[in-house]
């Protein structure tokens, strides 16, 4: 009996690390920015090296979604700045999430939510975001700092969705790559 208990720890424990090495999400994917920080132009870099076809546009609306469309990327990560320079209100912004995820979760789209910010990316604002958006995603990659304070990994748990935790941005490629099938 504790052979099995401590096997089924071991399989809680690193069932997440093992479901960021399936592919589950196909392609193409649309990579939208969720907050209006300047992290979605990174991972474009990644999603480019990788091979991946998607369409970038951080402003995207949930009626430019459509059956073609396999994966919704979110990038979260509120920017005052951004978020003026777009003449996009917080509450704009959230209503666009809202409506994103909707629809895509409507086409039976994967949504992997990705958080590369860091601490400096943290906030209210950008915790607003993450918490909406964390619960409804299929796959979280987070860089390690950027979720010191558990916020992340709590929601994934909590919502039973699998989390890779990387150490820096340039890491966030390969999970996000070994996603795709």
């Amino acid at each position: 009996m504790k052979r099995l208990i401590c096997v089924i720890s071991i399989i809680v424990l690193f069932g997440t690390t093992l479901f960021a090495q399936t592919a589950f999400a196909d392609k193409p994917a649309i990579l939208t920015s969720i907050g209006q920080s300047a992290d979605m132009e990174m991972i474009r870099v990644l999603l480019t090296r990788a091979g991946i076809p998607f369409k970038g546009d951080a402003v995207i609306q949930a009626n430019e979604l459509n059956s073609s469309d396999k994966t919704l990327i979110l990038v979260i990560g509120g920017s005052s700045k951004g978020l003026g320079a777009a003449g996009i209100s917080v509450e704009d912004e959230m209503k666009r999430t809202q409506a994103l995820v909707s629809q895509a979760q409507t086409l039976s789209m994967k949504i992997i939510a990705v958080h590369v910010g860091g601490e400096a990316r943290r906030g209210s604002l950008s915790d607003g975001f993450i918490k909406y958006a964390v619960p409804l995603a299929d796959y979280v990659i987070v860089v390690s700092d950027g979720d010191k304070d558990g916020l992340i990994s709590g929601l994934a748990r909590d919502a039973k969705i699998p989390i890779n935790k990387v150490d820096r941005i340039s890491s966030v490629g390969a999970p996000l790559a070994a996603s795709f099938r």
